[in-house]
C-alpha cells in the first residue's frame, strides 16, 4: 500500500487568505461587526477607488464626510465598510475611524511573520524613486511576496492605510514617509518600524516650515526612532548634514551605511558610463556591505546623475534586508518610469527635424531647488534639435523663494537649453535673473516666457509660436499644485510610439 505524505506546512501558511475578515478588523479597531461577517482583499478611503472586495474605510474630510459614500463604495463592490455612523451594508462600527485606520496599520505590521523586514524611506527628494525601485527589487527575489505603498501614500493618512493595505504573508514591505513639520515622522515611523531606514537625500524642500536645511535634516532624522533592534540606518554621504544624520542613526540604529560618491562611502560609487540601449552602466564598491569588500556591476535604466547615486541607496537597502543584489540589479535594469516623476512619452510634433516627434519628459508631480537641478541637467544630456523647459513654481520655500528661483538661471544655461515656459508668480525671480543673464555680452540666450498658470501655459504650447517641434525635448516639472499634470495630459492625448532607436536617450548633446 502506497503511503500518503503530508504536505509540508510553512510557517507563512498560517496566514489567512482574506487580507481582513471582518472580526479581524473588529479586534484590531476595537468595534463591533454589525450586519454579519465579511472578508476583503482590499482597503480604499476614496468610494470612485473601491474595487470588487474591498473595505472602504470612511474617513471625515475637510469639503465632505466619507459616510457620504458609503452607498456609493457598496455599488463599486466593497464588502465592507468601517464607519462610525450607522450603515446599512455590513460593517465594522467604531468611535473614531481616523484613530481605527491607525489601529488596523499597526496590526498589519504586528501580525507579520518574524522573518519578514520592513524598509522605510524618506528624504528630500527620490523618495518615490527609490520606494518603486526597491519594490521591484525586492518583490523579483521573494516571488512577488513584497509590498509597497503606491503612488505618495507617504503621510498621516497615506502611511496607515498603505500599513492596511500588507497581506500578512508579505515577506518584505516598502513605504514612503513624507513631512513637511517637525515631529510627522517621528509619528510616522513609531507606525512603520521599520528594519532598515534609508534618508535619500536633504535639501531646501518646505524650507518655509524650517529654520534651515539643518533643521530640515534634523526632521529626516526622525525616521530612525522607529528602527528595530539589530535594524540599520542608510544615510547619503555626499550631503553636507552626513554628521548630523550619523550621529542621530547611531542612537537607534546597530548599523549604519553611508552611500555616495564620498571616499568614506560604504557603497561608493566607481564608475558610471553611459549604457549602450540608454540610462547607465554603473560600478559599485560595497565596502563592509553583504559580507565584505566586493564590486557589483549593473545598468540602471533611469536617466540621470541623481539616479546613478539614488540606485547605491537601493542596492545598500537590499542587502541590508537580505535581498538578492542580482535581481536588484536586473530590476533597476528593467524599471519602468513613473508618471510625474521622470516617465517619458513621445509625442506629436510638426516641423523640426521632420520626425513627426517630440520628447516629453514629466516631471510633473514635485519640484524643489535640488530635484530641479538634476532634471535640468539631465535635460542637458538628452539628445535633442532643441531643449525646452516649462517649469512651474516651486512651493513652501519662504522668504529664500525669490533666491532659490532666480538661482535655476545657471542650470538652465549649463544644460543648454533653449526656450524656457516659467509658470506662477514665483518665477517672476527667474524671470529676472534670465533677462539680465540675456543683457549680458557673449552670453547664451535663452528664449522664455513668464504666464500666470498652467493653463496659459497649454494655450501657450498650442500656438503656432511655441508648440512641440520634431526633434524636440520638453521637460515639465513644477509643485504638484502648480498643476502641470494637466499640461502633460493634455501634451500626451495624442502619443505614438517610441521612435528611432535614440529617441530620447542620454548622451552627448546636439545643440
Amino acid at each position: 500500500m502506497t503511503a500518503v505524505l503530508d504536505w509540508p506546512v510553512e510557517a507563512d501558511d498560517a496566514p489567512g487568505t482574506a487580507l481582513w475578515t471582518a472580526s479581524d478588523i473588529a479586534a484590531a479597531t476595537g468595534g463591533a461587526v454589525v450586519g454579519g461577517d465579511f472578508a476583503v482583499s482590499g482597503c480604499a478611503i476614496d468610494s470612485r477607488e473601491v474595487m470588487e472586495g474591498d473595505l472602504f474605510i470612511a474617513l471625515p474630510g475637510e469639503a465632505a464626510d466619507g459616510h457620504r459614500f458609503v452607498d456609493g463604495a457598496f455599488l463599486r463592490g466593497a464588502a465592507g465598510a468601517l464607519v462610525s455612523q450607522a450603515a446599512v451594508h455590513p460593517h465594522v462600527r467604531v468611535a473614531d475611524t481616523v484613530a481605527a485606520l491607525d489601529a488596523l496599520g499597526h496590526a498589519a505590521r504586528a501580525r507579520l511573520l518574524p522573518e519578514a523586514r520592513v524598509i522605510g524611506v524618506t528624504g528630500s527628494a527620490g523618495k518615490t524613486g527609490v520606494k518603486e525601485a526597491l519594490f521591484a527589487a525586492l518583490d523579483r527575489s521573494s516571488r512577488g511576496q513584497a509590498h509597497r505603498s503606491v503612488k505618495s501614500y507617504n503621510n498621516h493618512v497615506g502611511v496607515p492605510l498603505s500599513l492596511a493595505r500588507m497581506p500578512a504573508r508579505s515577506r518584505y514591505g516598502i513605504f514612503e514617509m513624507g513631512m513637511n513639520h517637525a515631529g510627522e515622522l517621528a509619528t510616522l515611523t513609531q507606525l512603520v518600524r521599520p528594519h532598515v531606514a534609508v534618508v535619500t537625500t536633504i535639501a531646501p524642500a518646505h524650507i518655509g516650515h524650517f529654520s534651515g536645511e539643518a533643521a530640515i535634516a534634523a526632521a529626516k532624522a526622525e525616521i530612525f526612532q522607529g528602527l528595530q533592534p539589530g535594524g540599520t540606518a542608510i544615510i547619503p554621504a555626499d550631503s553636507p548634514h552626513v554628521a548630523l544624520l550619523a550621529q542621530v542613526a547611531g542612537r537607534h540604529a546597530a548599523h549604519v551605511i553611508r552611500f555616495g560618491t564620498a571616499a568614506g562611502a560604504d557603497v561608493r560609487l566607481i564608475d558610471a558610463l553611459p549604457a549602450v540601449q540608454g540610462g547607465t552602466l554603473v560600478t559599485a564598491e560595497f565596502g563592509a556591505v553583504a559580507g565584505g569588500p566586493r564590486k557589483l556591476c549593473y545598468t540602471v535604466s533611469q536617466p540621470g546623475a541623481h539616479w546613478v547615486v539614488n540606485s547605491l541607496a537601493v542596492m545598500a537597502a537590499v542587502a541590508a534586508a537580505g535581498g538578492d543584489l542580482g535581481a536588484a540589479g536586473l530590476a533597476l535594469a528593467e524599471l519602468a518610469d513613473l508618471a510625474g516623476r521622470g516617465a517619458r512619452h513621445a509625442i506629436v510634433a510638426e516641423r523640426g527635424d521632420g520626425s513627426g516627434a517630440a520628447l516629453l519628459i514629466d516631471e510633473s508631480y514635485n519640484a524643489n531647488p535640488a530635484s530641479m537641478r538634476v532634471t535640468i541637467a539631465a535635460l542637458g544630456t538628452t539628445r535633442a534639435a532643441r531643449r525646452l523647459a516649462v517649469l512651474g513654481a516651486m512651493r513652501e520655500l519662504g522668504d529664500a523663494s525669490d533666491g532659490y528661483h532666480a538661482d535655476l538661471a545657471a542650470p538652465l544655461i549649463e544644460a543648454g537649453v533653449d526656450r524656457v515656459v516659467l509658470v506662477g508668480s514665483e518665477m517672476a525671480a527667474l524671470a529676472e535673473a534670465l533677462g539680465k543673464i540675456a543683457t549680458t555680452v557673449l552670453a547664451p540666450t535663452i528664449d522664455f516666457v513668464h504666464v500666470p498658470d498652467a493653463a496659459t501655459a497649454a494655450e501657450l504650447l498650442g500656438s503656432p509660436d511655441w508648440a512641440p517641434q520634431g526633434g524636440d525635448a520638453i521637460l515639465i516639472k513644477g509643485s504638484n499644485s502648480v498643476g502641470l499634470g494637466a499640461l502633460v495630459k493634455a501634451l500626451t492625448q495624442r502619443t505614438i510610439s517610441q521612435g528611432s532607436p535614440n529617441f530620447g536617450k542620454t548622451g552627448p548633446g546636439d545643440n
